[in-house]
């Protein structure tokens, strides 16, 4: 089933979200939401959601980079965003344990901020641990785009939108975007925006 993805503005997305128990996890009404929500990411289309985003202040995100939309991508996008195939799967309670000293910029946008992107500091690589679908304990070592997702999902549920952590001048709706930005390298925009240091 389709949920409602819910907009900037709606509180859900502002608070801290409860942690699940594992016997929650593995109860049918959270495997009907993890699957729900799957399809919710399918159809707008998205590479993750969080529970924060239908409605739900739950510790749960759901992720998956498919293959089928990469091999559409030039293959010089991809080795620039370090972005390969991530099987479905969820993260449930996630703490980042590591993340590198090191932060890549990219442009982001959010399925709770429809119409707009901006440039997002992120860390290159970091270590989740966290429980999957299955209720089982996850460590999840993550370097790239996939860091990146997985960074996006744990800030919303924490409260967090990529609008807090975006490089201000960077803000585009996405018909700018497309029309200056979506091929240009980093650095280039960058330098045409007036970025300077970090953000």
């Amino acid at each position: 089933m389709r949920l409602k993805i819910v907009q900037a503005g709606d509180p859900v997305l502002r608070r801290m979200a409860r942690p699940l128990k594992p016997d929650e996890i593995r109860g049918p009404d959270i495997q009907r939401l993890i699957q729900d929500m799957r399809e919710t990411m399918h159809d707008a289309p998205g590479v993750g959601l969080a529970a924060p985003q239908v409605g739900l202040s739950l510790q749960l995100a759901v992720i998956e980079d498919r293959e089928e939309v990469l091999r559409d991508l030039p293959p010089e996008l991809l080795a620039e965003r370090d972005r390969k195939p991530v099987q479905f799967h969820a993260i449930i309670n996630p703490v980042i344990r590591a993340q590198s000293a090191e932060s890549v910029d990219f442009f982001e946008g959010c399925l709770s901020v429809v119409g707009f992107v901006a440039l997002v500091p992120r860390a290159r690589s970091l270590t989740v641990e966290c429980f999957d679908e299955h209720g089982q304990a996850r460590t999840i070592k993550a370097t790239g785009w996939y860091a990146r997702i997985l960074q996006h999902e744990i800030d919303h549920l924490h409260g967090g939108l990529y609008l807090d952590r975006m490089c201000r001048r960077s803000f585009a709706g996405v018909d700018n975007f497309n029309r200056y930005w979506k091929d240009q390298p980093i650095t280039k925009v960058r330098a045409d925006l007036g970025i300077k240091g970090g953000c």
